[in-house]
Formats: C-alpha cells, structure tokens, sequence
C-alpha cells in the first residue's frame, strides 16, 4: 500500500477484521498502529459489542442445538 492510503481512516471490513483479531488475541503491530491513529474508538467499541452478542447468541443456539439432539 502507498502513504495515502494508511493516512485515512480504517473501512468498516478492516474494522471488523481488527475487532476479530482481537477477539482472537492476534493482531499486526501495522493493523494495531492504524486503529490507534486513524481510527475512532466509539467504532470499534460498537462493533466489539456487536460481535460479542452474536458471539453469546451462536453459542447460546449451539449449546440448545445439543441439547435437543441428546434429548435433554
């Protein structure tokens, strides 16, 4: 990438891929100093919430899902 794209700030699918990186616990030192510079912490503090309760809602589903099939 060029200069003038790192100086905007991160598109919504960096954002996201930040957001599950750190959910993950991984992320480049390149991604982590574009986040702190240019990006705005209200975003990805929304998104981090957002993937959170989908996260629990999956899980939520998954773990009835089983139960059901064991006859529970």
């Amino acid at each position: 990438m060029n200069d003038d794209s790192q100086n905007k700030p991160p598109s919504f699918w960096q954002m996201l891929q930040s957001v599950l990186a750190a959910a993950f616990g991984v992320q480049s030192g390149k991604n982590r100093t574009r986040d702190f510079t240019y990006g705005k912490p209200s975003h990805f503090i929304l998104l981090g919430i957002a993937f959170t309760l989908i996260f629990v809602v999956l899980l939520y589903g998954l773990v009835q899902l089983v139960l059901h099939l064991a006859g529970v």
